[in-house]
């Protein structure tokens, strides 16, 4: 059995509106704008993963309390498993994808290769996402117990979180190396 769209479903979606039960949705992802018309409920992760494509924000949990998930919002760290897609609307959203200047790493990733700040990988995009957010907010000179505080929300099950530390460190110093740079 199969389901023939009604004429005004055809004509909406023709038209640039949502089919019914969907709602169109539009942001800015990794400096491109993009739209799609999307469930209310869709998660930001689903969206970003399952239709964009950009599988670098990993789900480990589903309820906040890992951080693998993290991105950014108009430069603001949010983990995307509980926020839903239709409230970042016109919102310019980065992904771990978006960080790297073409073959340019970010000086956070660039840190966390150096200081082997991971081991499976998991939760390293939401680490390094987290550890931008913290440097925008907190400064480049960083203490290990600053660090070790504002990445509570993050969890690695592989590490004891030295050289993830170590890599935050390093990276928050690089960061303020190319701010004055750029000055």
């Amino acid at each position: 059995m199969f389901f023939r769209k009604s004429q005004p479903e055809t004509q909406a979606t023709a038209q640039g509106g949502a089919a019914p039960g969907l709602v169109r949705v539009g942001m800015t992802v990794n400096g491109k704008a993009v739209s799609a018309d999307v469930e209310p409920r869709t998660l930001l992760v689903q969206y970003l993963r399952e239709s964009l494509r950009l599988t670098g924000t990993h789900v480990g949990c589903d309820t906040s309390q890992c951080g693998a998930c993290v991105i950014h919002i108009d430069g603001k760290a949010v983990k995307s498993c509980t926020t839903l897609a239709v409230s970042c609307e016109g919102a310019n959203v980065t992904t771990i994808e978006g960080l790297a200047q073409g073959a340019q790493l970010h000086p956070m990733q660039e840190a966390f290769r150096e200081h082997h700040g991971l081991q499976c990988g998991f939760c390293t995009p939401g680490m390094i996402m987290s550890a931008v957010d913290i440097v925008q907010r907190k400064g480049t000179q960083l203490d290990e117990a600053t660090i070790r505080h504002e990445l509570e929300g993050n969890l690695c099950r592989c590490t004891g979180y030295h050289n993830i530390v170590a890599a935050v460190k390093a990276g928050a110093a690089a960061m303020g190396g190319v701010r004055q740079a750029a000055e």
